[in-house]
């Protein structure tokens, strides 16, 4: 197994944050929940039962698996991007058995961890695991000596919906040029439904989610010297049905003030700092919206229910 780090050590959580928090409405970009505790967390949540994504996209992989790994073809180079757990993506490499497999994710301690796992199941597979912020321009290491027929792409876990329709096509487009024209695409898009079922999907009984949204500003705390409480705010989840998007935001409960990188913030009762959305689309919405990054729909597969769908796009 190798491994890349493509992830500039320069200071751009700090400037990030500040810039966010400047910002008319207070903003903190949702890939810096990813630090090991919130890690951990996500991975918490993807097992709670009201949130279904996680499940009804392995039902998903699952039943077609077989379908998939024809339509896709062996001995190719799969990109994962934001591979986490990569837990999808062994069923894929089991059935379809690619040349060459990149994770690609932020979190370096998941990255090598998950890698390590993938390469003790498969020890014949050769890996390249990428520390990388895939919502930047990236362009691949070249993996020498590795014949591959063709790119697959895969990006499961609906994280497209983190991105406005606008940016999620400027996404794609990336993933094109760095896949190259005839490449597959094949990507988790989670569906519109009853906004009881996506509330809950997002604000659990449990409050795992409210502890994995809070944990942004510890880690702040943590990594940058700010001097946020956490117990001042409250996690507060909610669908806007005009924008067809789950919102979370981190709500301070009083007047207050914080520190971060020597600066200070201001925060009314009841102000939000925006932390994540999460677009859900109709099928027809979201290949619409694919072709804009020049992708064409190969197939595409759904639970039942109707609550989840997994896309197998081309690049033309």
């Amino acid at each position: 197994m190798r491994f890349y780090d493509c992830l500039a050590d320069e200071a751009s959580f700090l400037d990030d944050c500040l810039r966010g928090l400047a910002a008319p409405q207070k903003a903190l970009a949702p890939k810096y929940f990813y630090d090991h505790l919130g890690s951990q967390l996500f991975e918490e949540i993807c097992t709670l039962p009201e949130y279904y994504p996680t499940r009804t996209e392995m039902a998903i992989m699952e039943a077609n698996v077989a379908e998939i790994a024809r339509l896709v073809g062996p001995n190719v180079e799969l990109i994962e991007l934001g591979s986490g757990a990569s837990v999808k993506t062994r069923l894929l490499i089991e059935r379809a058995r690619p040349a060459l497999y990149v994770p690609i994710d932020i979190a370096e301690r998941q990255l090598r961890s998950a890698a390590d796992e993938i390469a003790a199941l498969f020890p014949w597979l050769h890996i390249c695991a990428v520390r990388a912020d895939f919502t930047r321009p990236l362009r691949l290491p070249s993996f020498m000596g590795v014949p591959v027929k063709l790119k697959v792409v895969f990006f499961p876990g609906s994280t497209i919906g983190n991105f406005t329709p606008d940016e999620a096509a400027a996404l794609l487009r990336g993933v094109r040029d760095m896949a190259g024209t005839g490449a597959r695409l094949l990507i988790g898009v989670d569906l519109k439904k009853d906004k009881r079922t996506l509330e809950a999907a997002y604000d659990d009984a449990q409050g795992v989610t409210a502890r994995f949204n809070l944990n942004l500003l510890a880690r702040i705390n943590r990594e940058l010297g700010g001097d946020f409480r956490p117990e001042r705010f409250r996690h507060k989840a909610f669908y806007d049905e005009a924008l067809g998007r789950i919102e979370m935001h981190l709500e301070s409960r009083y007047a207050q003030f914080v520190h971060v990188g020597g600066r200070r913030f201001d925060f009314r009762p009841g102000e939000t700092i925006h932390t994540e959305i999460s677009c859900k689309y109709a099928v027809e919405e979201f290949q619409a919206l694919a072709r804009r990054a020049r992708f064409e729909p190969l197939r595409v597969w759904t639970d039942p229910d109707r609550l989840f769908s997994v896309h197998l796009l081309i690049a033309v």
